[in-house]
């Protein structure tokens, strides 16, 4: 069965960085969906609360496009508010920092209040075990 899968954190957090560690280790077909990488192929860089929620719908119909096709997906971006990280198989909160260098999103960034993984490390050695959890679970 095809898998969602977020990971999200402040900018700056390792989120990339963690998707492509995941990538790395994991046997199965994975589209890994970034957030600056789908802004850029829409020329969206609106980070009001109206382009966040387009960027946010954006980001949900990459997932059913790979779900359509059958195959595993990684969603890639800050999703500052709690209300859209429902309806996925597996979320990653990446915790590694307190505050990124846009205060427009610390200020709005909710904190999850509940996350299947917490990371808090940016060593890939302390983040192993969990990575090929992860990648068990495809």
């Amino acid at each position: 069965m095809d898998k969602k899968i977020l990971i999200f954190g402040l900018p700056g957090s390792g989120k990339t960085t963690f998707a492509k560690k995941i990538l790395k280790y994991s046997n199965a077909k994975i589209n890994h969906y970034e957030a600056d990488k789908v802004r850029e192929a829409f020329n969206d860089w609106d980070f009001s609360v109206d382009g966040r929620e387009r960027q946010n719908n954006r980001m949900q119909s990459l997932a059913y496009l790979s779900k359509l096709n059958n195959e595993h997906c990684i969603l890639d971006f800050v999703n500052p508010y709690d209300k859209n990280r429902t309806g996925y198989d597996i979320t990653i909160f990446m915790d590694t920092i307190n505050k990124s260098v846009y205060d427009d999103t610390n200020k709005i960034f909710e904190i999850p209040n509940n996350a299947n993984y917490i990371i808090n490390s940016f060593d890939e050695e302390l983040n192993l075990d969990i990575i090929k959890k992860i990648c068990n679970e495809l």
